[in-house]
Order: C-alpha cells, then structure tokens, then sequence
C-alpha cells in the first residue's frame, strides 16, 4: 500500500521526463566604454530615442600638453558702479587665467529711462495735480526697480495710485519724446506714443476683474444659466429664420460679374420675380426688435463676457440675411485677411468687427440689388416678354396702331368687296 493506495487514486505509470529544450544562446553585447554598468543594465543595450553624443566623445581626455587647475582667483563685474572685487574659483589652463567681464553680468538688464531738463520740465511737463519733486521721486523709483509700478507705489512717499503713477510716467516719457524728436513723424512708431497709456480703461478692467473675483457660487451659476438660456433663444431663432427663409431666384453667392452671364439678351425675367428679391433682403421690424432685445439682454450682464457677447453680437447683427450670405461674409473676411474671431476680443475691438461686418452685409445686400435692378433694365432693353404662338410683337403691334386704315376695294364680276387690313 502506498500513497496512491491511501489517496485513491489509479496506479498509472510515471510519466516520462521530457528532455528540456534547449533555449538558444543570447548573443552577448559588449557594454561600450565610458557608461557604468548600472546604466547600461537600465538601458538593456537599447538605443535612446534621442540622438546622443558619439561613444568616442564620453571619455575624452584632456590633450597631455594641457595642465588645467582651479585657482580661487579676484574679479570684477560690469554690472556694478562700485567696482566691487570679490572672488570665485576659475579654470586656469597652462597657468593662464581667463580674461574678459564676468560671465553673468551680461543678464543685468536695466530699463532705459528718460530724464528730463528743468527746463523741459517747465515748458512741456507741468500738471497742477503733480509737483515736480513728487515727479522726480517717481522716475528715480522708476528707475532703481526697473518699473515696477507695485513696488514703486509701496516704496513712494505720498499716497498715489498704481494707475496714477503709470499714467504719470508714460505722459510724461511721451511728451519728452515728442518735443525732442525734430518731426512728430520719426516718434510715430515709438511704441509710447503709439498706443498711449489709457488710465480710464485699466481702472475699469481691474474694476471688472474684482467684481468678478469677488463673485460667490450662486451668483456664477445664475450667471451661467443667464448666458445659456440667452444662447438657447439666439440658436431657436436662427433656427426659425432658416426654415422659414424663401427660396430666392438667384443664389446669394453670385457677384455682380456673374450676373452679367446669368441673365443673357435673350432671357425674360418678369418684373415680379425681380421685386421679391429685393423685399426680401429688407429686414422686417419683427426682426429688428429682436436683434436689439438680445444686445439689451447682453448688456444687463453683470461681467461682460467678451467672446460669448462677439458671438452673440454677430449673430443678431447678420440674423435677417440668410445663411449663403453669411458664409460670403465670412469669405470676404478671409479675403480681407481679417480673422473671423478677433485675437485680442476687448470692447472696442470687438464693436469695431461688429461694424467691419455690418458694412460688408449692407456691400453685399446694395451688389444683390444693383443686380436685379440691371437684370431688370436689360429685360425691357431686350424685349423681356418672349414670343407666344398668336400673340404678335411688340414692335408689330406698334407699327400696326400708327397705321392709318385705308379700304381697298376689289370687284370681282361687278361686286365690290372692302378689305379691312
């Protein structure tokens, strides 16, 4: 009895022992000279994704003519008026020190401000709200922080805004400028005298920017339903104007030249068919009421969105032409070189888009209209009314009433007969 006995299990023979197969020798890669053993065991001989250097170059060895040592050695700096001399250790090779500035004073950068005379002060600078003590306290500060007008407003003695320090500096840098320049012409591209420091737009950006902060979670969430629910009654709108917009003749994206072929000398075109069109591009009150309860809706907000109002603006402005005409505005951006969505959205750029759009909409309506009213020219020039079987032309027709009636008399065998012509 063993233990199969025990177990109960059958008595079967043991199994032969399968001769291993033998696994085929890993080729051996040689570690290359130069990376410890711990890398390249991280690596497992796999090339890098980048690039690296050549194996030569990882155990490059000094020339044997080169002695090179470390020398705690003086120096000076460029970057300081005091000619301080302090010291650092330097590579010295052959016993030569490095000669030349410091290798970190090249990033002391420092803002080049402008100074004034008394006598510029005087003739171009005075304000009655500044003094010209409080003035030169600010370009000093101006000049020791690098303008940074936060520090500056902290570090200046009297009680002055951050915007009124900035405003006074840019004014009076600006006026220098132009009163030295020989021609207001050659300071026009100075980027102080072209885009002025506009003081009553950065107060009311940080103004805006506060009250936005300063928001709690039930005013954004009734905020976001306000701009949803406006978005919803702009998207069902255009959705109702498209399917309810007619069908017209011609196809708003055909020019002024394509017209010409479209409506040759032979073709009739009724004077009904070239008035409803016209009609047609004229917005209807309804319309226009809608367009302006949805800008009065924009500007009861509280925080003035600038991409969301742009697009809600757009669409008001362009929601009484159809959707051809929208894309050939569009195309006419492109054409322009004028992006369809302002880079830089503030309020004055995005009215200025606004009113780039308006102008192209009233080009292209006043082109549709110069189209039919010249299609329809041409069709009583032409003679628009074609030929119908029994009907005589117009020139016919003409000729036959400044006809005078003459009788003719024909007799045949003693009768006499009248024809009527």
């Amino acid at each position: 009895m063993d233990a199969k006995d025990i177990l109960g299990l059958p008595k079967t023979p043991l199994p032969i022992p399968q001769e291993k197969k033998s696994r085929p020798q890993k080729d051996s890669q040689r570690k290359p000279d130069g990376i410890s053993r711990e890398v390249y065991a991280l690596t497992g001989g796999v090339a890098p994704l980048m690039p690296s250097i050549d194996v030569s170059q990882l155990k490059r060895r000094p020339p044997s003519d080169e002695k090179i040592t470390w020398q705690w050695l003086p120096f000076t700096s460029s970057a300081r008026k005091d000619d301080l001399q302090l010291y650092h250790w330097v590579r010295v090779v052959n016993g030569v020190p490095p000669t030349g500035d410091y290798s970190f004073a090249k990033y002391n950068k420092s803002v080049d401000v402008i100074r004034y005379t008394d006598e510029e002060y005087e003739k171009y600078l005075t304000d009655p709200k500044w003094t010209k003590e409080e003035t030169d306290q600010l370009f000093d500060l101006c000049e020791r922080f690098d303008l940074r007008f936060i520090i500056i407003a902290d570090r200046f003695p009297t009680h002055r805004t951050v915007e009124e320090l900035k405003d006074r500096y840019y004014s009076v840098s600006r006026a220098i400028l132009v009163a030295r320049a020989p021609s207001p012409g050659e300071v026009a591209g100075h980027p102080l005298v072209k885009e002025p420091y506009n003081v009553t737009q950065e107060t009311e950006r940080k103004r805006a920017l506060s009250m936005v902060l300063s928001q709690t979670k039930h005013q954004e969430r009734k905020d976001a339903e306000v701009l949803a629910e406006a978005k919803r009654i702009a998207e069902s709108r255009m959705a109702a104007r498209a399917a309810e917009e007619p069908d017209l003749p011609v196809p708003s994206d055909v020019g002024p030249e394509s017209a010409e072929g479209a409506v040759g000398p032979g073709d009739t075109i009724s004077p009904s068919n070239v008035q409803a069109p016209a009609a047609a591009i004229a917005p209807s009150t309804s319309v226009i009421a809608d367009n302006a309860s949805t800008l009065a809706s924009l500007r009861m907000l509280r925080v003035y969105l600038r991409t969301y109002a742009l697009e809600q603006m757009v669409q008001a402005a362009s929601s009484s032409a159809g959707l051809r005409t929208i894309k050939r505005v569009e195309q006419t951006l492109q054409d322009l070189g004028v992006n369809l969505k302002p880079k830089v959205p503030t309020k004055a750029v995005c009215a200025e888009h606004l009113e780039l759009r308006k102008e192209i909409l009233t080009l292209l309506n006043l082109q549709k209209q110069l189209q039919y009213k010249e299609a329809e020219g041409s069709s009583f020039r032409d003679g628009s009314y074609g030929d119908m079987p029994g009907t005589a032309k117009r020139s016919q027709r003409a000729a036959d009433q400044d006809r005078t009636f003459v009788p003719d008399t024909i007799s045949f065998g003693g009768n006499i007969y009248l024809i009527f012509l």
